[in-house]
């Protein structure tokens, strides 16, 4: 079954069968299949957690079917958040890329767009952990046996914290003190020139998501913002 450009049986079949020895192949796999997800839609809070539930219920589905010790099933589903983590990092990178372009052009942060732009990475932590943690209560019967486990792993991880939390952070907190130094030297975009960037602003950065896995794997020129599919 195929929902939101993501092969949920695959996902659920790698879970079901794997062994303790695979769990980097696990992680691997999980962040791949939520990458490209994210790049195959405009990349709103909304569809970010439409794809963070789908692949933890495609993950859930599986372990819960996999014959291995609570232990091994535990360790699993970590490498599955990690796998999701990954994902978002890259999707937190890409909004510090398209909002970066936003500010060397002169645009304010109060901008509604680009405020909510920002609240929204301040919160993407926090909505990772939300959208898991609902989505295993929600999970039906069969599943169900599986939310100790993910307990487990989501309190040990707020302990730690993301990789997308931490890039998140550290992304506000320099954009702020960009567009400081930009109001500063008298840097500002026209009023027509920053609304024209901004309502673009999803599909901008589903164009850069894309741009940076195709330059990851060969160089391949950037997707332009128009080439990002709508749902």
């Amino acid at each position: 079954m195929i929902k939101s450009g993501i092969d949920q049986d695959a996902i659920a079949k790698m879970f079901s069968e794997a062994t303790a020895k695979q769990g980097e192949a696990l992680r691997k796999a999980v962040a791949e299949a939520t990458l490209k997800a994210l790049q195959g839609r405009e990349l709103t809070m909304e569809n970010i957690k439409k794809v963070i539930k789908t692949v933890t219920n495609s993950a859930t589905a599986g372990a819960a079917k996999n014959v291995a010790s609570p232990v091994d099933v535990e360790a699993m589903l970590t490498k599955a958040f990690a796998g999701m983590d990954n994902a978002l990092l890259q999707a937190v990178q890409a909004n510090r890329k398209a909002l970066q372009q936003f500010v060397d052009q002169g645009a304010a942060l109060k901008e509604k767009q680009l405020k909510t732009a920002i609240d929204n990475l301040e919160k993407m932590e926090d909505t990772f952990f939300a959208t898991v943690t609902k989505a295993v209560q929600g999970a039906s019967a069969p599943m169900q046996g599986m939310q100790g486990p993910w307990e487990h792993v989501l309190s040990a991880m707020k302990i730690k914290g993301t990789d997308t939390g931490a890039q998140a952070t550290l992304t506000v907190e320099q954009l702020m003190a960009q567009t400081q130094t930009a109001l500063r030297d008298g840097r500002t975009a026209g009023a027509k020139t920053a609304q024209a960037m901004l309502d673009g602003y999803a599909a901008l950065v589903s164009g850069v998501l894309i741009g940076m896995s195709e330059g990851l794997q060969g160089g391949a020129p950037a997707a332009k913002p128009a080439a990002a599919k709508k749902k």
